[in-house]
């Protein structure tokens, strides 16, 4: 189904998989995974709880090694985890200041937070402590912080899960917002079916561990897009079929 890749030439980061596999004490989670991308894409992996995507993402990072095969990664990465990383005891712009820590002219380095405080809708709380925030704002801190200097590449780990529907839709638009001003690669993985057809270029669905890849859909539709497009529901409804979870009437 091709339901196009946005690329941006800022963008530098690039991701390459070949063959790889890994497992622990002799279980196999991923399985001879191939897996290219390109400078500027935002990838989406889905797949059953408990398949290997969070594993693949760590293998992405060099957190893990593989048993097996190649991974290559080009450009600075960061990750976004599902728990918010934030410094308890540093303000709002301290947090984010901490990926601004590379620039060195201190005129630009306030310039860029200020962009970025401007860019999330917090600029009033610069001062403020993560506890006093929502999660949802605790979030866009996060996003904040890691697009902040110079990295090239976001892996991000179902970083809006812990959050209610509504909030999660205006993170989705924060995050799409973030990235047409400061273009980076992305890797996302989250459980949402309908969170990654809102968001990505390319959604690749994982088969259940030893995880693979058993379907790739291509996103032809301009971001931001809306859940109740026809574009997104039909690639949901594709998903869906792929992991055996569609509804028949």
């Amino acid at each position: 189904m091709s339901v196009g890749v946005m690329k941006d030439s800022r963008t530098t980061g690039s991701l390459l998989l070949e063959k790889v596999a890994h497992g622990y004490n002799g279980l196999q989670v991923v399985h001879e995974v191939n897996l290219a991308v390109q400078p500027g894409e935002l990838v989406v992996l889905v797949g059953p709880s408990g398949c290997g995507k969070t594993t693949l993402l760590n293998l992405l990072s060099g957190f893990l090694t593989p048993v097996s095969g190649t991974v290559r990664t080009e450009g600075l990465v960061r990750t976004v985890y599902q728990q918010d990383g934030l410094f308890p005891w540093l303000t709002v712009g301290e947090n984010i200041g901490m990926g601004l820590r590379g620039v060195k002219d201190k005129g630009r380095q306030e310039r860029e937070l200020r962009e970025l405080l401007e860019l999330i809708h917090l600029g009033q709380f610069r001062d403020h402590y993560p506890h006093q925030l929502s999660g949802g704002m605790r979030q866009r801190v996060e996003l904040a912080r890691v697009v902040a200097g110079d990295s090239d590449i976001l892996l991000m780990d179902e970083p809006f899960s812990a959050l209610d529907y509504q909030t999660r839709i205006r993170m989705r638009q924060e995050l799409v917002q973030l990235l047409e001003k400061r273009p980076r690669t992305v890797v996302f993985v989250t459980h949402d079916i309908e969170e990654a057809v809102v968001l990505a270029d390319r959604v690749l669905v994982l088969s259940q561990r030893p995880t693979r890849i058993v379907r790739e859909l291509v996103i032809q539709a301009p971001r931001p897009r809306n859940p109740t497009d026809d574009v997104v529901v039909g690639a949901t409804r594709v998903i869906l079929e792929e992991l055996g979870l569609q509804v028949h009437r």
